[in-house]
Parts: structure tokens; sequence; C-alpha cells
């Protein structure tokens, strides 16, 4: 490990260790930064990191070197490269731009064709310029950028473990207190009061062992914050976790991450490891008396295990299923013992309220909702990515002013959040503050922070046919509401998207909502009917249209859609019968008319209705809008 001598011993020796690295530091040199993470590295970010430091040792009478940190957001825009000190920022790269962007280095002189042009064709050459990231508040991302994720040293050197060091020197009940000040909520989904968490742990079971743990099983569809979190900047998490096991006295920790994540289980791994060399994991942790030590744990990526009581089971080598909530983890959690879980993102925010202190903290989101939250924005939308905004932003800002709106000049027509157990919001609710409370005050949830747009062509029904469906596989099966009701209220949905609903279908799937709310053993079934009630409640129009009138407004739903051919468009050209899998266009024997000319060889086509499998091949390929859906 450069740098490091040996083990820390106490709080000077991280002090000298970080002014150290700090003076080592090439303050004055040229920095080219190449974001990572899984979405950088699918397009190719590891290959142009490569061949940009290739290019940088032909300089090498310049102070020029690389940096690979993770995600840094704009997914979209991936490969992501930045150019320090002009802050270049440099979108789409290709390894070919190597030699290109060394050079602007060196110059000072940005690759304009790297560069992000907005809406009005202008090219913005920073970052804080950029609508998507001008409109954020960066508080827990904004360190993915500063720093290699597998790299201690880059952590301590931008100020990592100092909060652990001023934890170390308060009494666990003024972190407590502070964490409690501060207002920290729960970031995996329920907002529960963090401290309250904490200080039910710590009371219970007095003299016996309590664990701390950090659920990283995001298992929501299109969801991605914890994963970003961990390979990103992985220390922060631990840090986090080892501030909470001193407030508590935990003296074990878990990580229980979905294996599907395995670039955050590498960086989390080598995070754990390094910190444990050190001595910041471990042992008599900096000289204060204190003993904590971690263990990664892989879940199968069952979508259940997400719940506090799920995941405990999988932790003890158990089936992951969710007990009765009459007993409270806090109090008799893994292995029977006191336990604390908190996500990911609460545990990154707890060095944050210790460094600046839960008056700073306080003054960041709303009364109820404190601090920044990450969502995942998706969907029908022109800038998708993770977003850090604070709490009570309104959803017309994270989709317009960060996302961009909607592409193709489409309409917006819905929002969900909360993830596959979240609602749908129509473009009235736009201008709810984006908060705990507010959210579930209308039929949504905050949920992990995903938000999936929705345009004019997406069909509500059947969205809430999608994630009721990914529910019922989801479904661990031990409680009879969430068993039965889901799946029946997925038959019934199944039913209405196919053209089959009957009169009483909407109501029959309201009341078996409210059964299934009030009884489910869990929070999985306890909101799964979340998309169904608010598309209902939004969009009872569309449900109408299926039953009473056999027809989607949106014309997604197959068995209520066919395709025809639009006569005076159609050239004969035969494209779409070539694109046709199922041979279900043929040529009639009229002409076609090309250019207002009647046609001597080209004849027009029509569609074979009972051969037609409604896939959308014929559209895509016709060029003459000769296609029609009805």
């Amino acid at each position: 490990m450069a740098n490091v001598i040996k083990k820390l011993k106490n709080k000077e020796d991280l002090e000298t260790l970080e002014n150290s690295l700090c003076a080592s530091h090439n303050k004055d040199g040229l920095l080219v930064i190449i974001a990572g993470g899984t979405c950088g590295e699918a397009r190719g970010s590891k290959k142009i990191h490569d061949a940009i430091e290739s290019s940088c040792k032909k300089h090498s009478d310049k102070k020029i070197s690389t940096l690979y940190t993770g995600c840094h957001g704009f997914c979209q825009m991936e490969p992501i490269v930045i150019v320090e000190p002009h802050k270049f920022w440099y979108h789409s790269v290709k390894d070919s731009d190597a030699e290109d962007i060394v050079n602007s280095a060196i110059s000072g002189k940005p690759v304009e064709k790297l560069l992000f042009t907005d809406e009005k064709g202008k090219k913005i050459q920073i970052e804080e310029d950029i609508p998507f990231y001008h409109h954020q508040k960066k508080l827990l991302l904004s360190s993915n950028r500063k720093l290699n994720p597998t790299s201690i040293e880059d952590y301590i050197s931008n100020g990592g473990y100092a909060a652990l060091v001023k934890a170390l020197s308060m009494k666990p009940e003024k972190i407590i207190d502070e964490v409690k000040i501060a207002g920290l909520r729960g970031r995996g989904g329920g907002g529960f009061l963090t401290a309250k968490k904490w200080e039910t742990v710590r009371k219970a079971q007095p003299g016996e062992p309590r664990y701390i743990i950090c659920n990283a099983d995001e298992g929501d569809p299109g969801a991605y914050m914890d994963r970003s979190l961990l390979e990103g900047n992985p220390h922060n998490i631990l840090e986090g976790m080892i501030i909470g096991a001193y407030a508590i006295e935990a003296t074990h920790g878990y990580i229980y991450v979905r294996n599907e994540y395995p670039l955050a289980v590498k960086n989390v791994t080598i995070a754990l490891e390094k910190a444990r060399e050190l001595g910041l994991v471990g042992k008599n942790i900096l000289g204060s008396g204190f003993d904590f030590d971690i263990t990664i744990s892989r879940g199968g990526g069952a979508f259940v295990c997400g719940e506090s009581t799920a995941l405990m089971a999988s932790l003890e080598g158990k089936i992951g299923e969710p007990k009765a909530k009459y007993i409270h983890t806090a109090e008799y959690g893994l292995n029977n013992k006191p336990s604390c879980l908190n996500n990911v993102e609460t545990w990154a925010n707890v060095p944050l309220i210790i460094n600046n202190g839960s008056d700073w903290y306080g003054k960041i989101g709303t009364k109820g909702s404190k601090g920044t939250k990450i969502f995942s924005l998706v969907g029908k939308i022109n800038n998708t990515g993770l977003v850090e905004v604070p709490m009570g932003i309104k959803l017309k800002e994270i989709i317009f002013n960060i996302g961009g709106g909607i592409p193709n000049n489409k309409k917006f027509k819905a929002v969900q959040t909360g993830g596959p157990s979240g609602g749908c919001l129509p473009e009235s609710m736009l201008d709810i503050p984006v908060d705990f409370d507010e959210l579930t005050k209308i039929g949504s949830m905050m949920g992990s922070g995903g938000l999936i747009v929705m345009d004019e062509d997406t069909c509500m029904v059947d969205v809430a046919r999608y994630f009721t469906e990914f529910l019922t596989e989801e479904s661990c099966g031990k409680c009879t509401p969430c068993r039965e009701g889901v799946a029946q209220m997925l038959w019934i949905l199944d039913r209405i998207c196919k053209g089959e609903g009957e009169e009483g279908d909407v109501a029959l799937l309201e009341e078996m909502s409210e059964t299934i709310l009030e009884a489910s053993l869990c929070a999985l079934g306890g909101t799964a009917p979340n998309p169904v009630l608010s598309t209902i409640k939004y969009f009872r129009n569309e449900y109408i249209a299926h039953i009473k009138d056999k027809r989607c407004p949106a014309k997604v739903c197959k068995s209520l859609i066919k395709y025809t051919v639009v006569e005076p468009n159609c050239v004969g050209c035969k494209a779409c019968a070539k694109a046709c899998p199922v041979d279900a266009i043929e040529q009639t024997n009229k002409p076609a008319t090309i250019k207002g000319k009647v046609s001597d060889k080209m004849k027009i086509h029509s569609v074979i209705q009972n051969k037609c499998i409604k896939c959308g091949m014929c559209i895509e390929s016709c060029k003459f809008d000769a296609i029609n859906v009805e």
C-alpha cells in the first residue's frame, strides 16, 4: 500500500498520514478523470482509461496523471471524462479520443466535438453549467469524481475517516443526539427516524451482542443508487457503519449486497481489506478501545430480502421470509439479538452529519425530511441517470429542469415514485414537494429512490399489470393475502389488458387492495396494491376504456389494437413485408401512388390480421408512415 508504512494506532497517526498524502499530491499538475462504475465500464471506460494513461506516458515531461473513479451520475452520456484544472467535461468518449484529450489538458483548449451541446446548440465546457448537474445539490455523489474507489489513500486525503476520529472523541449518546437533531430518516423506503432506531438498539438486551447491518439488497427495477455509492465511494459507507456501531456499542456488522453487483462487491471488499490493514476496522480502532469488524454477505437476488426480517433470516442461512412485526428487529433481530439495519445511502449520510454538524444538515430539505435524496431517473426522459437533490424539490423540477423533459416532443403522462410498490402520479401532481410525508399523502411513496417517467404512449393499466406481475413473482408466499391476493389482482389485470375485463373489475381491485394492504405480513404485500390503486385513482378513464370500449387509448395492449396499412402512403416498397417475422403482410392488386403518379409495378400492401402478432417491426421498417395502429 503506497505511502502507508504502519497500522494506525491513534488519531494522530491518521492525521499524520492525511498530511503526508496531501503533501505528496501533485496539486499543480494536470489530471484526467475517467468515470468508471458499471455504466461506464459497460461502455468501455476501462479501455478509455488505459488509452489515456498510455497517451500521458508520451508526455512524461508534463505533470499529467489519470484518475479512474466511480459513476458521475449522467449515465446516459457515458463514457465521461473530465480534465482538470480546466474543468473540461467530455461525454461519449472513445479510446481513439485519448490523444486529443491529453493534448487538451496540456494546451488548455477543449476538444469541441466531445463537449456537451444544449438544446439551443450551445457548447458547454464545464460540468456545473450543464442543466443536468446545475440543478442538483450533491453531498454524497460529489465524492465519486474525486477518488479512486479502490484507494484508501484517496479517501483519507479527501478528509475520509475524519468523522470517525471526531465520533470516537464523543460519547455514544451524543452521536445519537446529533443524528436525531439532524433529522436523518432511513433512505431505504420507510423513512423511519434513524436515531430512534439506534436508541432502541442501544437500550435493548443490555450486555448482549448487537449488530450493525447495511442493506445493499437493491431490488427495485431501474434503481441503482446504492450500487453507485458502493462502487464509487465504499469507504464512506464503512465509515458511517463504524460510527453507528460505536454509537450503539455493536461489535460486528454485515453488508448484505446483491450478488448481481459484482463491481460493488469487488470495491467494498477491497475497501474493507484496506481499512482492516490500517486498523480502521478490527481491534482497538485508533487506540480507542473500541472493537468492530464487518462481514460481507452476498444475497441471491430475492426482492423480499430487502425487507428487514427476511434479510436477517437470509444472513442466518435460512429461507428469506419475513416475520410478523410484533417483534422488532431493533430488539430481537439477527440471531435474536438487537440489530440496527439501515440502507447504503443512510449510512453514507452519517459522516456528513458528524463532520458538519446537525445544524448544518438540518438546514437542507423540509421540516420533516432533511438532507438530500439520490434518485435514479429513468424511463421516457431525455436525461437519464442518478440525481441528488434536496428534499422538498418539486417533481416538475426533477423531470423537466434536470431530466430535460420528454423525448420526441411527446406529452408527459405519469411518473412512478418508490419503485414497483410505489404510485403513478399524473401531471397535476408535479408541483408536489418530494419528501417522505407528501408522497405518502397522495398515494405514493419515496421508496429507495426510483423515478420512472412515462409519456403519452404508456398504457397505465399495462403499467399496473407489469409491476403487479413483478411483485407476484417476488412474493415469498408465506402469507395468504400477498401470495393469493396479489396473484388474483394480476389475473384481473391480465384479463382487462386482453379485452376480457368485466363490469365491477375496478371495484373488485379496489376492495382486494384494501385487504392486502391491511393483512399482509410485510411491506412487500403491504405496498403491492399501490401501482393499481394510484392508476385507478388518477387514470380511471383508461380502465373504463379497456373494459367498456374494449380499447387501449395508448395503443399498447395487443389484444385491443390492430395494425393496418394507410393505403395513400404505401409505395409498395416491401420493407414492411421483409421485416415481418410471421409473413403477416401481403401484396394486394391495388397499384401504389408514388409522388402523385400511379405506379405500374409497385402494389399496395395489407396486413393479414389473423397472422399479425403486433410486434411493431413493420412500423419500425416503414419510412413513409404507411402503418397505422388502431
